[in-house]
């Protein structure tokens, strides 16, 4: 009788794994905060965050390391109160103990020990979120001084060859005319595309008051769906406690339709979708034409759409005049864009992934910039 042959490999024994060991692995500051909004755990990467030991940290008030009004707080009483995990996005961490940082807050309840919850943040860099405002911005400076420079070079000369195009059309033959009837079209043809720059030669600052966004955007909706849109479903997130926006409603309806006109022709024939949302969040702070002291930018305004996404080698001047992948389009959309809302002291930027891409407008809200009567 044959008998049964052992395996050749053995079973080891399998190491526990510390789990301390795996939080302090994340590149992500993680902390547990306790029924009291005090810190309980802090892994390394938390530790470096906000530049203390465990010892320093653990037991410490999250007021003595972040201002109490923080949104943070918020998401922890919601968590605890809810029983589910709470995430914001581009939340500001400003204070002289950490400095600057622009992050996404996730926060989930523990379970055990109860009323525990589990943070983690997750940083964006503040100095690419600003690097990219100011790359918009001065994308729009170009065109701006573009526009001055072909108004004066380009459209005044113009207009004496169209002058003298039309004097040879007087005597000339008829095959003759259709030349000089070319040259008068093809100058009028110039001279509206000029007449379009000419808007960013304008460096007037905005004439603001209080916008109601979403007025806005309910405008802008009806106008694409009678028009270029009437076969793309439309799906709206809208924060109804949103204030106002401090704002010029004519331009916020030119940025916004100029937004969901891209987004129109960007989403497949078939099943095209663009979702319209607006949120309260803590935004970047920038300064504001026209005052000298710096504002936040709360308003969160949200284009998406369910096209095939930006094409990367056009990610990086995106904004810049004469940019675009429409065969007959004049690439100066989004550089209008960006001027308007750098003009309104705004942020524009965005995200894009196949069948998802975001055009984010954070703006200021018209309580910072109200003021009593008596003081006007």
């Amino acid at each position: 009788m044959a008998r049964a042959v052992a395996p050749m490999w053995r079973k080891t024994p399998r190491q526990e794994i510390d789990p301390s060991g795996i939080l302090n692995a994340l590149p992500d500051p993680v902390l547990v905060i306790g029924d009291r909004d005090e810190i309980r755990y802090v892994n390394l990467e938390a530790q470096e965050f906000f530049d203390s030991g465990a010892a320093a940290l653990i037991g410490l008030p999250l007021t003595e390391l972040l201002p109490s009004d923080s949104p943070v707080f918020f998401l922890i009483e919601q968590a605890r109160l809810g029983g589910a995990s709470m995430s914001e996005y581009g939340v500001t961490l400003d204070t002289p103990r950490i400095g600057i940082h622009f992050v996404t807050v996730r926060v989930a309840p523990l379970g055990d020990p109860a009323d525990c919850v589990v943070m983690s943040l997750h940083e964006k860099s503040i100095t690419r979120k600003i690097d990219n405002q100011l790359t918009h911005r001065n994308a729009a400076r170009s065109v701006t001084a573009m526009a001055a420079m072909l108004a004066h070079e380009v459209k005044n000369p113009l207009s004496g060859i169209r002058g003298a195009a039309q004097l040879l059309e007087q005597n000339a033959s008829e095959p003759d005319r259709e030349l000089t009837r070319l040259i008068c079209d093809e100058s009028d043809r110039i001279v509206a595309l000029v007449d379009r720059m000419e808007v960013f030669s304008d460096k007037r600052p905005p004439e603001r008051t209080a916008v109601n966004i979403h007025s806005v955007l309910e405008h802008v909706r009806r106008v694409a769906q009678n028009g270029f849109a009437r076969t793309i479903r439309f799906t709206e997130r809208y924060d109804p406690s949103l204030p106002d926006v401090y704002g010029n409603r004519d331009q916020l309806i030119q940025v916004f339709l100029n937004l969901i006109k891209n987004a129109a022709e960007a989403v497949p024939e078939q099943s095209g979708e663009i979702i319209l949302s607006t949120a309260y969040q803590h935004g970047v702070r920038l300064a504001v034409p026209g005052i000298e002291s710096r504002v936040h930018l709360p308003l969160l305004v949200s284009v998406q759409d369910n096209g095939n996404g930006i094409p990367e080698d056009l990610r990086s001047h995106l904004f810049d005049a004469f940019v675009t992948t429409k065969r007959n389009g004049t690439g100066l959309g989004l550089a209008l864009v960006a001027k308007l809302i750098g003009d309104h002291g705004g942020v524009i930027d965005f995200e894009t992934l196949p069948r998802r891409t975001v055009f984010k407008v954070s703006l200021p809200m018209y309580a910072d910039f109200e003021q009593p009567l008596e003081q006007i």
